[in-house]
């Protein structure tokens, strides 16, 4: 025992020196490496702040030129500066003109109070009918731009509509700049960032409706939601200190509720965030108080919307307070489970049944007691759409009709691929998702995720503002394939998505990461093609498309509409002023737009009177009797009508869509399905037999003016039948 004490001893003695020599050299050590932080955390800090300012300059610089671009393009367009204010107000078409007209009428109010109280008792735009113009049309855009137009002293230097349409272009280069910074955080690098601007900008015909139709309130909307989206992202990042969080949290809250304010289907995109919100805390891919601080923020943007918007039923029968509202509720009786346990998984998926039944459940209830306007028409077009059921209704079938709720044509991937964004946005989004289910089955078995994943970890999929965009742009992009209007509510975020990941080196380490690649080190090359691939990207994007873009804004183009012109002036020199008019409802915003005057119909959808209003007027172009007609028109206190020779003798290149075949099949004169009953119409159409003069047309109506390509009619209040 003693023999074995002994070198134990011996070893206990020769460890004091060694220890006493480990003590100098990490005294020393220490030493060196408080050394060195005296100068490396400048450096850094000044590393990154270049790198932020050159980066938030790239963005600033991105909005503004696009903003720029968008309105030389329209100057190039449609000669703007050359104009009349007359042929400068045509070019607002369809509802769009309903829209500025009446920023027009704010502007004309004596004062901002009495301008919005006759916009809330409006009762001098469609003929019998007093309507709240703000809620119903969503004007809050209008009364915004009216207010700084007169409170900045904009009327001494610019005209209404460049002060207008410059609003709208500035809001453009803020949608820019936010999806460049969105692209930014999930990347690391602006570089990302330039290129979703340069995908944005050429795929334009997809990703925008600014050129077509300036007022639309989507135009209004998007960019705030493209603000949210960005706070959001950052808000999400695992790796964010607190003020950062604070600030992305209030810019998201404010961006939400100016979003639901501009636009009266906002709340359906946000139900669509909704879901992406919930999918992601399902599979705990994020801290969950997270995630319910922004369901709040949701609570809080509805019932404040509600309030400010004359008590707006739609938001609380949405369908986002109800999932969200549910969320709360399953969150409060959640029972805390040791996670990765079998009773964990069970429990996720009773939460999981349970927040869809009682959203569903919390939707019923909420409609069954809140009094509200039942879009029933929405109902019966999805029915339609899918198959479900059949109609000869017209406004049905003429909503099937229209371009953007159809189908998405191949024109759209034709284009989308010749600019390379669709291979490299499929490349990106394959990569994330199946990152993303590596992630969610490890959670499953009950393995735990690392706190900071770094980049040699090649997993891109635990990065939770990664995994809440995909998400999200696989929802949007599923209802862009069935509609294709909604397609510029994806393209944008699928530039986005597509230009983060080719240049974040953490995607290209996941990917060398299931190839096992050994030659070079995975790291290395993810950081080189980072780096390659945009750059091949963009010098080839530049070589291709900016010629194009030039030549856009070389090229001069002119609207010229001479008949709308002289159809304008003739009304508001020859109309009586209290006089209806009455016609297609397209024509009719120009007309409320261009003379003020009162009109029987809007080109508005989302009413189901006034979607009546415009089948009953569009009876013009039908088999119908001229008392029919007649009947009808006076029935709105129509004086006047105008007949379109464009739509009387329209040559449709979708068989079966033209206006009056629709009112054919919808009045039984023509077959559309088997088994259907045929009626004859003992009476030519009504368009064509007015034109010819001949009783008992003439004893209904009068001819008072005509052109190439209207006719305009007075409608007779005392009827002579004499032949």
């Amino acid at each position: 025992m003693a023999e074995e004490e002994g070198p134990a001893i011996e070893l206990r003695q020769r460890k004091k020196p060694k220890s006493f020599e480990n003590k100098e050299s990490a005294i020393e050590e220490k030493i060196d490496d408080t050394a060195v932080p005296e100068r490396a955390p400048k450096y850094v800090l000044l590393q990154r702040f270049a790198k932020v300012f050159i980066g938030c300059l790239a963005a600033v610089t991105s909005g503004m030129m696009y903003a720029f671009y968008l309105s030389a393009y329209h100057e190039r367009k449609f000669w703007f500066s050359n104009r009349q204010e007359l042929e400068r107000e045509i070019t607002f078409q369809g509802d769009s003109a309903i829209y500025y007209s009446y920023y027009k009428d704010m502007l004309r109010a004596p004062s901002f109070e009495r301008g919005v109280y006759e916009l809330i008792h409006n009762n001098k735009t469609v003929s019998l009918k007093t309507i709240n113009a703000v809620q119903q049309m969503s004007l809050y855009p209008e009364l915004i731009a009216s207010v700084l137009y007169q409170a900045t002293g904009s009327n001494e230097i610019i005209e209404p509509v460049y002060f207008y349409i410059g609003i709208v272009f500035g809001l453009q280069g803020i949608y820019v700049t936010a999806l460049f910074v969105t692209s930014w955080l999930m990347s690391g690098t602006w570089l990302a960032g330039m290129l979703t601007v340069a995908w944005f900008i050429i795929n334009r015909v997809d990703t925008t409706r600014i050129e077509y139709s300036i007022p639309l309130r989507e135009n209004w909307a998007l960019p705030y939601f493209a603000c949210q989206v960005a706070a959001l992202t950052g808000y999400l990042k695992s790796n964010l200190n607190t003020y950062g969080e604070r600030f992305c949290y209030l810019l998201m809250s404010a961006s939400t509720y100016t979003f639901m304010m501009m636009w009266e289907y906002s709340h359906y995109l946000l139900f669509l965030q909704a879901i992406s919100l919930f999918l992601l805390d399902s599979f705990s891919l994020e801290q969950s108080d997270k995630v319910h601080e922004v369901y709040k923020t949701y609570i809080f943007s509805l019932f404040l919307g509600y309030l400010l918007q004359f008590e707006n039923s739609a938001l609380l029968v949405s369908p986002l307070l109800s999932l969200v509202v549910a969320l709360v509720l399953i969150k409060c009786l959640q029972l805390n489970v040791k996670k990765g346990t079998f009773v964990a998984k069970i429990m996720k998926v009773i939460n999981f049944y349970l927040v869809c039944t009682l959203t569903v459940t919390l939707n019923i209830i909420m409609k069954t007691f809140v009094p509200h306007k039942e879009n029933g028409h929405m109902l019966k077009f999805l029915e339609v759409k899918f198959g479900l059921n059949m109609t000869k209704n017209f406004t049905m079938n003429w909503l099937l009709c229209q371009k953007f709720l159809q189908a998405p044509s191949q024109d759209l991937f034709l284009r989308l691929t010749q600019s390379s964004l669709l291979p490299f946005y499929i490349l990106v989004l394959i990569i994330c998702f199946l990152s993303m289910m590596q992630v969610i089955l490890r959670r499953i078995n009950g393995k735990s995720l690392k706190e900071t994943v770094t980049l040699e970890d090649g997993r891109i999929g635990e990065r939770p503002e990664i995994i809440y965009h995909v998400i999200h742009t696989i929802l949007l992009g599923s209802l862009a394939m069935v509609l294709e209007g909604l397609k510029y509510l994806w393209t944008p975020y699928v530039c986005m998505l597509a230009a983060s990941g080719v240049c974040s080196p953490e995607l290209w380490t996941t990917l060398f990461k299931w190839l096992r690649l050994r030659t070079v080190h995975p790291v290395l090359l993810a950081f080189i093609l980072s780096m390659a691939v945009p750059t091949i990207i963009g010098l080839s994007l530049w070589k291709e498309f900016f010629p194009r873009l030039m030549t856009e804004l070389t090229e001069l183009q002119e609207f010229y509409d001479p008949d709308t012109v002289e159809l304008m002036t003739w009304i508001k020199r020859q109309a009586p002023v209290a006089a209806v008019f009455a016609g297609s409802p397209q024509l009719m915003g120009v007309i409320k737009l261009c003379t003020g005057w009162m009109v029987t119909s809007l080109p508005l959808y989302s009413d189901d009177d006034l979607l009546k209003r415009n089948e009953n007027i569009y009876q013009i172009y039908s088999k119908r009797s001229a008392e029919d007609i007649y009947k009808i028109l006076t029935s709105y206190k129509a004086n006047y009508l105008i007949v379109e020779d464009a739509i009387c003798n329209e040559v449709g290149t979708m068989r079966g869509c033209r206006v009056k075949d629709l009112l054919d099949i919808a009045n039984g004169h023509v077959v559309c399905e088997e088994g259907g009953k045929l009626t004859y119409s003992k009476y030519g159409r009504f368009c064509h037999e007015v034109k010819i003069n001949y009783s008992p047309y003439v004893n209904y109506f009068t001819r008072v003016y005509w052109n190439r390509s209207y006719f305009v009619y007075k409608i007779n209040t005392v009827i002579s039948f004499q032949s």
